[in-house]
């Protein structure tokens, strides 16, 4: 059971890795906008993310880290909501505001941070 969960951590930065990808693309290729695939690794991270807020697989007398859930459910919905509406503005007018865009590339190595050093 904690290969299992070993492998679902892994899926979950994979999700990260998909998300800061796509957007490190956008970012350091010019065109600075939101695709398709960053809505695709956000996904993967969040499905993954709420399987692991699941007491399942925890060896013995290891406890749930719920500061830790809830500090990345709160910057994952965060980075959703900065996908949602920086597309919306991108069909809109074109492009996306730039404080949203960066947020998204921060805000996903926060993220992952947590994920690897908390």
């Amino acid at each position: 059971m904690e290969t299992l969960r070993h492998i679902v951590l892994f899926v979950h930065l994979v999700g990260f890795a998909v998300l800061f990808g796509a957007w490190a693309v956008q970012a350091f290729g010019g065109k600075r906008e939101i695709v398709k695939l960053m809505h695709i690794g956000v996904t993967i991270a969040a499905v993954a993310g709420l399987a692991l807020a699941a007491p399942w697989g925890l060896p013995d007398g290891v406890e749930m880290n719920y500061a830790k859930i809830g500090t990345k459910l709160v910057i994952l919905l965060i980075i959703g909501a900065f996908l949602g509406i920086g597309q919306a503005r991108q069909r809109k007018s074109g492009q996306v505001p730039t404080a949203l865009f960066w947020g998204i590339g921060l805000l996903t190595l926060v993220n992952a941070g947590i994920a690897v050093i908390w």
